[in-house]
């Protein structure tokens, strides 16, 4: 029996849901649902997205079938329209989109106007008595096919247009009128013959079949990988192709095309977000060719169809009860709906129309807790521009407010040299300025702090693009000319910009500023707290901070930290006296000198616990004893090491022979953890006194602290107790025994400690999955080696994702299960949790919360993701009961 594969949008009930949007993607599963819904769709068919998958499987040759499906879906098409594809005296023109099961705005090919060729241009003209209309559908037509399906560079389409208006001196397409238009057809097609080695088709049934392997092939275009690589989205989805039947915005005065969204998408606010042009088709809209108008100035020249709109507003958002992002026609003052899909939105957007719609009685606390993006709360936790520096700045242009937040940087006029320059040092802050951005900017786009563009709006690709990045973003800024041939921006009052000039943008305002503007942190709104306030009721999972200095302890305790996960000890050591010391102990003979050592390190730790304990009163801290290996605190360098000699007045020599014994061929693998601490027990003895004398004085000082002392690297038993008993010791030494509340527990670092953890639970009171250290030995990969190879893995999809920012939980993930089984089975109570920055990854959250962790911790950062996420896993998990 032979597969299905083209759906007409009439046929789909329900489509709506997961099943329907992963077959049709989402532009073809929406179609179908306004549809159902009543709304004014033009009709037509999808294509899905398993045929494009079997497309690639055939070697780029259409599945059995799809051929007569497409025909016949095709046919019925014509049939409802009374019209014949591109033939008879009422031709039928179609459009061919791509729809994925996610938008990815810009980054797959549509065609316009399909079935426009020699002598349906005439039938059309005379049908609507409107031979401007023919003539620029006909151009645009070719200009479209000869780009995305002939692969003939726009740029050179562009050229011929531009020579045409300025050999008649005008500025604008729209200035050109029938006779202009149909001079260009000719040349268009003169240029594909040259650059494409062949005729433009004049069969219709041709163009479809060449256009829909066009929108195939876009799926796996360079732009259309990276956008998913950037995006985390499925390698194997294919997309979609949307066959529908063509309405014409370019009609004149009574026709147009826009973009609108029911509500703002940078800030959340309840309005009228949305730009449209009059005599115009899609692209021009979101290419930012000509600037549009704001949607509520359409009540001024079309004001039924404005009403009409407004009506369209509430019933998307009453039906999808989200944010919508739409695309509209009108043709002869009728309008119709394109598409729509959840839009997407800033952070602060994202949680304004969660905690509005949940006000307005749309949505629940649950559903308004869904609605927002873990990750995105990243974007709301950048630094803002320092506004007193703002009032005595430069402002050398304004433009649209398109995607808000901060950004300082270097000015670059390319995508290219953004990436590049990236790539050669990550650490570099780059503004991309650009005239207006296309889909090929992408990788770019991903490299820069922010974006600037000459021309576009609110809805341009550069604006949406920004908005689901998270990156600011001001578009549209018209006083200012960019030549990136000669690389400079100059602006209305004569400054002149060259690259690796800096400026500073404001995605919030639409301003830019000259030079560089301090950053400061940003301020969380009453929203915030709400959402997360609900969050919090929801979510069983624990979150925790990654802290070595007060200060974090501080801000992770602000945002909403239930105590310290993981307290990095060896971070203390890197500082001024205290890296002495260390060297002194490391460079010492017997015990006596390393103790000596240790002693002048012993105040300073104190001191760090002590404020740690005061930053988290109340709240537990786990303290990792010594991890790195000792070799780490030695420099590599001669002159670092000829300084080291003189300062602590020890032979070159000596230096180099105790680096050269310290070196290990992986010393991830080598004598660092525990295994420190038990052939060199005094290391943590000096640690666990400061720990507890810490606790004492802090205790003393009416605050309550909670002191967790953990193991690190342990793969035997016999490690963790030896250090265990030390901890013992050494309570009753200080006299914390009994007055300070302490626990000892382990890291889960060692697959080893993993697959024995029903005996390591018998004497440990809780454990940590150090997740770092369990993937590398795990999947026997070394972290610092490991990037030469991951990316590559990941784009041939052998990983879903790097294993070292998600959890790899089809084989990490399962030896995390078989520990968490076996220590719960000696010890039904024990705590277990993970540290490190899987922690604060959405897909790790919801990870841990399925396998039954009491906590996660994370970076200070990350708390407010990490809530979220455990939030949203526990919801889901409570849906599917």
């Amino acid at each position: 029996m032979t597969k299905e594969y083209v759906y007409s949008f009439d046929e789909v009930k329900g489509a709506n849901t997961q099943e329907w949007v992963f077959k049709l993607g989402n532009k073809g599963a929406q179609l179908a649902e306004m549809t159902e819904a009543g709304l004014p769709v033009p009709q037509g068919f999808t294509i899905s997205t398993e045929a494009c998958n079997e497309f690639y499987d055939e070697g780029k040759k259409w599945p059995k079938g799809l051929e007569t499906q497409v025909k016949s879906k095709l046919e019925k098409l014509e049939k409802e329209q009374g019209k014949k594809l591109g033939a008879g005296e009422n031709p039928l023109f179609v459009s061919v989109r791509s729809g994925s099961y996610v938008s990815m705005p810009g980054m797959m090919d549509t065609i316009l106007n399909l079935g426009m060729n020699d002598e349906s241009v005439l039938a059309f003209a005379k049908k609507t008595k409107n031979d401007r209309a023919a003539w620029d559908s006909y151009r645009r037509f070719i200009t479209m096919f000869g780009n995305v399906v002939m692969e003939v560079a726009h740029s050179k389409f562009e050229e011929i247009l531009d020579n045409a208006k300025d050999t008649k001196g005008v500025k604008f397409d729209t200035e050109l009128d029938a006779e202009d238009l149909k001079a260009l057809i000719p040349k268009y097609k003169e240029l594909i013959m040259s650059e494409a080695g062949k005729d433009f088709p004049q069969d219709p049934w041709e163009q479809l079949v060449m256009s829909i392997d066009a929108v195939f092939g876009s799926w796996n275009t360079p732009r259309a990988i990276a956008y998913r690589r950037i995006n985390n989205l499925r390698k194997d989805a294919g997309t979609g192709v949307n066959v529908q039947a063509m309405v014409f915005g370019n009609m004149g005065q009574d026709s147009g095309t826009g973009v609108s969204f029911t509500r703002n998408p940078a800030t959340g606010k309840k309005e009228h977000y949305g730009e449209f042009l009059i005599d115009a088709q899609g692209e021009d809209v979101v290419a930012g060719i000509r600037t549009p108008k704001p949607v509520d100035s359409m009540k001024d020249v079309l004001p039924d169809v404005y009403e009409e709109l407004l009506k369209i507003y509430d019933t998307l958002e009453n039906h999808y009860k989200d944010l919508q992002d739409f695309e509209f026609t009108i043709e002869d003052k009728k309008l119709y709906l394109l598409q729509t899909r959840n839009g997407k939105r800033t952070a602060q957007a994202a949680i304004k129309i969660a905690v509005d719609m949940e006000k307005e009685g749309l949505i629940s606390k649950e559903e308004a807790v869904l609605k927002v993006k873990p990750e995105q709360l990243d974007q709301l936790l950048h630094k803002q521009l320092d506004q007193v520096a703002v009032k005595a700045a430069h402002v050398i242009t304004k433009g649209i407010n398109a995607s808000p937040g901060a950004a300082v940087g270097k000015i670059v006029f390319t995508a290219e040299k953004a990436k590049a320059m990236i790539e050669e040092n990550p650490k570099e802050k780059l503004i991309l300025v650009r005239l207006e951005t296309s889909p090929d900017d992408i990788e770019g786009m991903h490299a820069a702090k922010g974006i600037l563009t000459a021309r576009g709006g609110a809805t341009s690709h550069a604006a949406v693009v920004a908005r689901g990045m998270g990156k600011p973003c001001v578009a549209g800024a018209g006083d200012i000319s960019i030549d990136e041939k000669a690389g400079e921006m100059k602006t209305k009052d004569g400054l002149v910009f060259k690259e690796m000039d800096k400026i500073s943008l404001d995605g919030g305002t639409g301003q830019v500023f000259q030079g560089e503007i301090p950053l400061v942190e940003a301020e969380l709104s009453g929203d915030f707290s709400k959402l997360m306030g609900w969050a919090d009721g929801f979510r069983t999972l624990k979150v925790k901070t990654n802290a070595d200095t007060p200060k974090d302890a501080k801000l992770a305790r602000g945002f909403g930290a239930e105590g310290i996960g993981l307290c990095r000890t060896e971070h203390m050591f890197f500082e001024g006296e205290r890296i002495m010391a260390v060297r002194e102990m490391i460079l010492s003979e017997n015990l006596e000198g390393r103790k000596k050592a240790l002693d002048k390190l012993l105040p300073f730790q104190k001191s760090d616990f002590k404020g740690i304990f005061e930053a988290m009163d109340g709240l537990p801290v786990i303290i990792r004893l010594l991890d790195p290996p000792l070799h780490e605190f030695l420099p590599k360098e001669n002159e670092e090491i000829e300084a080291l000699s003189k300062d602590m007045g020890v032979a070159v020599d000596k230096l180099k022979a105790k680096i050269a014994e310290l070196h290990e061929f992986n010393p991830m693998l080598g004598f660092r953890g525990c295994r420190l601490g038990v052939v060199f027990p005094e290391i943590n003895e000096m640690q666990i006194r400061a720990i507890f004398e810490a606790a004492l004085e802090v205790k003393e000082a009416g605050k309550k602290p909670i002191p967790e002392i953990e193991v690190p690297l342990i793969g035997k038993l016999e490690e963790f107790t030896k250090i265990k008993a030390l901890v013992g010791k050494m309570a009753k030494e200080t006299g914390a025994e009994g007055k300070v509340h302490y626990r000892v527990g382990t890291m889960i670092e060692v697959p080893r400690a993993a697959l024995t953890a029903d005996e390591i639970a018998k004497e440990a009171e809780f454990l940590s999955f150090g997740t770092n250290d369990l993937t590398q030995m795990t999947c026997g990969f070394s972290r610092d080696d490991a990037g030469k190879f991951l990316a590559p893995y990941v784009e041939m999809g052998i990983y879903a994702r790097d294993p070292f920012q998600s959890i790899d939980q089809e084989g990490v993930g399962k030896l995390m299960q078989i520990c968490i089984e076996k220590a719960r089975k000696t010890n039904k109570d024990i705590e277990i949790g993970i540290c490190g920055e899987h922690g604060g990854e959405p897909r790790s959250v919801e990870f841990c919360h399925r396998i039954g962790l009491n906590e996660v911790s994370c970076s200070p950062y990350r708390v407010p993701i990490a809530r979220l996420a455990a939030a949203q896993a526990a919801i889901k998990d409570k849906q599917k009961k």
